[in-house]
Order: structure tokens, then sequence, then C-alpha cells
């Protein structure tokens, strides 16, 4: 599609690799860049914990359950499939103002990452939940995005239906360091900027990096950069 330009982790659509499917319960690491007034036509999901993270621009979300939002970078999106969602996403820059030179305003693209995890409960009702991270919380280190875990109920941003998983970011200034999760499984992805990671070396905008039972290594920012992490504690392939 010439309006979106987009890069999976993971097999995705028709792009099949059966070695490359999941890591821990991570199903879809999607990055993913669409054009002003374009985007995701509406579409079903069933029985999955969807997390969306803008990076620049803002995506107007629309499901079958009446759920309306507008994503922009900070606000934490969730969306549970359960037994059964339509929804649609569409860069908003378009409808960001009324008039032609408002609209005009705002004629960027939307860079956003959309994460897929399964549910540790299949056939739940649908949900939908969006909430702001401050600025701030996101530069003082890694802080909980999404979270189903029992230790995150009191500070996780969006709650999600799987107990052995969470989602954290961070915005790092160059020289700033954080610790990953020490966790069975870890997904590490550089959003934006470059960072190095202990043992790996240096990673730029668009990487990944799959941790099993690797500990918590130390990621330093190379420059201002961007990073979301999955700490995961059981794996598609134990369930």
């Amino acid at each position: 599609m010439s309006w979106l330009d987009s890069h999976h982790s993971f097999s995705f659509g028709p792009h099949y690799d059966p070695a490359n499917t999941h890591h821990g319960l991570l199903l879809v690491n999607n990055d993913d860049v669409v054009d002003p007034g374009k985007g995701f036509e509406t579409h079903p999901h069933r029985d999955m914990e969807i997390v969306t993270w803008v990076l620049r621009g803002s995506l107007v979300h629309q499901d079958s359950t009446g759920h309306t939002g507008v994503i922009y970078p900070g606000l934490a999106q969730r969306m549970s499939a359960g037994t059964g969602i339509l929804h649609s996403e569409k860069n908003d820059s378009w409808t960001l103002g009324d008039t032609a030179q408002q609209r005009e305003m705002h004629d960027d693209p939307v860079h956003f990452v959309q994460m897929w995890v399964v549910p540790d409960t299949a056939g739940a009702a649908p949900g939908y939940e969006q909430l702001e991270i401050s600025d701030q919380a996101l530069r003082d280190g890694l802080v909980p995005v999404a979270s189903g875990m029992p230790t995150h109920r009191d500070d996780a941003a969006i709650r999600i239906g799987q107990r052995d998983a969470a989602l954290h970011a961070a915005r790092l200034v160059s020289g700033q360091q954080v610790t990953l999760p020490d966790a069975p499984y870890v997904h590490l992805f550089v959003a934006a900027g470059s960072v190095s990671l202990e043992g790996a070396g240096e990673l730029q905008e668009g990487d990944a990096v799959r941790l099993t039972a690797a500990g918590g290594r130390a990621v330093t920012a190379e420059s201002a950069a961007e990073i979301l992490v999955w700490e995961m504690h059981s794996s598609l392939s134990e369930n």
C-alpha cells in the first residue's frame, strides 16, 4: 500500500515465516507510518490484547462497541478484542481543524507502534481503555504503560488481560541508562534514536532484540531515544 510504510518484527498478514511467529506472549510488533487522510478501514479482531503507542502525529480509533478516541504521543491505548470487535484506525491529520487552513497545519504522517499479546482468558467481553502518561514520568526511566501483572496494579497506566505481561516505555536523553526487567522473555524495541544494549552493542531506530532468561541488562542511550520493552513471564509455547 503506497500510503503505508510498515515494518514487522514477526510474521503478519501475508508475510508468514513459521520460524518467526512470536516471542513469549508477543505476536505482533508493527512499526507503522500512515500518510495523511489514510488508514486502516473497519476490520475484525478476536481474543487479542492490542496496545497502540503513537510516536508522532495522531491516530483516530473507532470501534463497534461505540468507543472513539484520538491517540497521540504519550497516550497509551488498549483494545481488548475478546469475543470479537470491529475497528478502524486512521491518520487524524485531516480532522484536527474545521477549516482548510487548520487542516493544512496538521497535514503530517502518523507514526505509531502497535503490539498484540494473547490474553490469559479467551472469550472475554471486548473492552477499550486509554490514558495519558506524563512526559516527565517517561523521562524518569522505564514506566509501565500497559500491564496485567499483579505487581503493577497500582502503577500501570492501562490494564491488559494478560497476567504474565507488561509493556514499559522510556524517553531517554543521551547517556541516560535504564535496566531491563529480569524476566524469562523480554522484547526491546528502539522506537526512536539509538541505544547501546549490554552484551549486544549499538541498536538503531527500528531495531528489536529478543531476550530469553538473559537477566536485567543495561540499556544506555547513545542519543535522545525512546524505547518500548515487553516483560513476559510465560510463552505461547508453554500454554
